[in-house]
């Protein structure tokens, strides 16, 4: 409805109309509105503007309705409730914002929790949690509970039958068996055979990869048009695909879609990325009127994966809110042997060019060693884990065993977070920082088994009035 000019009351009665009854500005009602997710608007919702309304039936933009009832000028007695990712959540002025709550999704109990209760086969379960627990980056995903359950559905199949292959141990591997499961269970459908799985994975792919750069995760009629996809055909998808692609239905705009969760879309975003170059040598990131189909005359050709990698990591980077970091982390992966042989069981037509994974490597350590955001700097790890690639895990390892630390200034990317530190590695580290003098500042250790003892041991010496940690 970003075109519509309306009251708040005409908008309240289109969706409501059990409002018309209701003199919902007089008081004697109390009014909750729930905006849930904020991160799918796709109206500008500039909280600067200077457009202020105060009588709900007086006419305006959608955006403007939106805007001044989370300001308070319209309404100014109702209770607003807003869902989003923390990153559109930062849209609202934080003065229009009274209470925040996290959610944060599976702790370590309940991410085994799910596990056993979701697998019958308690010892299968176990198989399947103790796996998990062997890769730290598909574990650390685990608080997902989405995650948990792509993770259910390709462990329980791959482990339950006869051995089939080396088991997922990174997120690209992860996801790409899943999309393989699916398009498994689109067979068995045996629904409209003339329907080729590299044309859908094609098309949903280039619809994923032109919406996620967007920031997009509703897709209307005319986002499916601009991919080669009709809304007859969308349908098609959703029906057959129920597990990746959803069709849904909009208050307003009739039929809406979407995929099932966001790691989907990024990693569909991937394939198409990696396909769209090693089958036509070209890259996504051009910003040209492209089209899978048809080539482009004069259009730069590439030859060597590495550029496609380097300049994804440099479109990355810079974003605020994260929203190509999965999506780097799936197009790495997807360079390696094992996942391009498993895409060659979905995509027949899978070309190959020139790849030098030490060249994208290096160009990695090197941005950890330039960038001074964490986020971004823990995501390029990831990146490196994704490659199979753990030199720089071991440069640090190697700085802490050789004795040479003294005179080392670490980078943002060499501090402690999530490298195995116990409660034995707790006391250890409490008897250096007591050290005099201890020059560290700073000091990240999520993602580590510290125990209460440790706990203890390092609260202890923050009370300490000469630590500066």
């Amino acid at each position: 409805m970003k075109d519509k000019t309306l009251s708040l009351s005409d908008l309240l009665h289109v969706f409501f109309p059990e409002t018309k009854d209701l003199e919902i500005s007089s008081g004697e009602y109390k009014v909750l509105f729930i905006f849930d997710g904020l991160d799918e608007c796709r109206l500008s919702l500039n909280f600067k503007s200077k457009v202020k309304l105060c009588d709900i039936s007086e006419s305006a933009s959608v955006d403007g309705l939106l805007i001044n009832l989370i300001e308070g000028n319209l309404l100014p007695s109702a209770l607003i409730w807003i869902t989003s990712r923390p990153a559109a959540a930062d849209l609202v002025p934080s003065q229009c914002v009274h209470r925040v709550t996290e959610v944060r999704g599976f702790n370590e109990p309940q991410k085994e929790e799910y596990f056993r209760k979701r697998i019958s086969d308690q010892s299968l379960a176990n198989t399947i949690i103790t796996h998990l627990k062997s890769s730290r980056s598909l574990h650390i995903m685990c608080h997902i509970p989405v995650f948990c359950w792509i993770s259910a559905t390709v462990l329980e199949e791959m482990l339950s039958e006869a051995e089939r292959g080396e088991i997922p141990k990174t997120l690209t591997q992860m996801y790409t068996h899943f999309l393989l499961i699916q398009t498994n269970i689109k067979h068995e459908k045996d629904y409209e055979k003339r329907l080729k799985d590299e044309d859908m994975i094609l098309k949903l792919g280039k619809l994923a990869y032109r919406q996620l750069v967007k920031g997009n995760l509703i897709f209307y009629e005319e986002d499916l048009r601009e991919c080669g996809i009709d809304v007859t055909e969308a349908s098609v998808y959703s029906g057959l695909c129920t597990q990746i692609f959803r069709e849904e239905l909009g208050l307003y705009q009739g039929k809406v879609f979407c995929f099932v969760h966001l790691s989907i879309q990024e990693h569909l975003a991937a394939v198409y990325a990696h396909i769209y170059f090693t089958n036509e040598n070209r890259n996504v990131f051009d910003k040209t009127k492209q089209s899978f189909f048809t080539k482009i005359p004069n259009q730069k050709k590439y030859h060597s994966l590495s550029e496609l990698h380097q300049r994804a990591v440099d479109e990355a980077l810079p974003s605020k809110n994260g929203h190509l970091d999965l999506f780097l982390r799936f197009l790495l992966g997807l360079s390696l042997e094992s996942n391009r042989t498993l895409l060659r069981e979905l995509l027949t037509q899978t070309g190959s060019c020139s790849y030098n994974k030490e060249e994208t490597v290096q160009n990695i350590k090197q941005k950890i060693r330039e960038n001074r955001s964490p986020e971004r700097s823990i995501n390029l790890f990831h990146c490196l884990n994704e490659l199979g690639d753990d030199s720089l895990m071991q440069e640090i390892q190697d700085y802490l065993t050789s004795g040479k630390i003294r005179g080392t200034k670490l980078s943002s990317s060499q501090w402690l977070r999530g490298c195995g530190v116990t409660d034995e590695g707790c006391a250890a580290l409490t008897s250096a920082l007591r050290s005099n003098p201890s020059h560290l500042r700073k000091l990240d250790l999520s993602w580590n088994k510290v125990g209460d003892s440790g706990v203890k041991q390092l609260s202890d010496l923050l009370q300490d009035p000469h630590c500066k940690l």
